[in-house]
């Protein structure tokens, strides 16, 4: 069963860190048996590194580890976009330079995307960023990832296992 297999999963980083890949799906991770795709998180963005037309690498500090993530901004040029529509593309690559314009080191960033590894070590491949100006955005983040580790992410891996 894969109950959450593309959903958004909020997960603090102590648990992202610990997801395991499948050999056999390189896109498949796992969290007690519970196979994950994608991945939600919310935290201070404390480190940036800029590769123009390439990518945005930056890291989100949630108080409890560091995920990495990618956002690609390679959209016009890459062979993986050139057989959809030329409009959707240039609406897909506005919006990946929008949101790498509001990441800045310091802003409170919430975060969603695919789950992938790079080099041994996981990511989140980024979908969408929301800037959040509420002070009290983190620590409801927090509760969130609690209540649903405990009462609906626990509950369906032991369920499936």
């Amino acid at each position: 069963m894969d109950a959450l297999y593309n959903t958004h999963v909020k997960l603090l980083a102590f648990d992202f860190l610990k997801l395991t890949n499948s050999s056999m799906d390189p896109s498949s991770f796992s969290r007690n048996g519970m196979r994950l795709s994608r991945a939600e998180t919310l935290g201070f963005v404390v480190t940036w590194e800029l590769k123009p037309n390439k990518f945005l690498k930056f890291s989100i500090d949630d108080g409890t580890g560091c995920i990495p993530c990618v956002l690609w901004l390679n959209q016009l040029n890459s062979p993986y976009f050139s057989r959809r529509n030329p409009s959707d593309v240039r609406l897909i690559a506005d919006v990946a330079v929008k949101f790498a314009s509001e990441i800045q080191l310091g802003v409170i960033a919430s975060v969603r995307g695919r789950i992938t590894g790079y080099r041994g070590a996981l990511q989140i491949t980024v979908s969408d960023v929301v800037i959040e100006r509420d002070p009290n955005s983190q620590v409801l983040h927090w509760l969130d990832c609690i209540r649903l580790s405990r009462k609906c992410y626990d509950k369906l891996s032991k369920n499936t296992v």
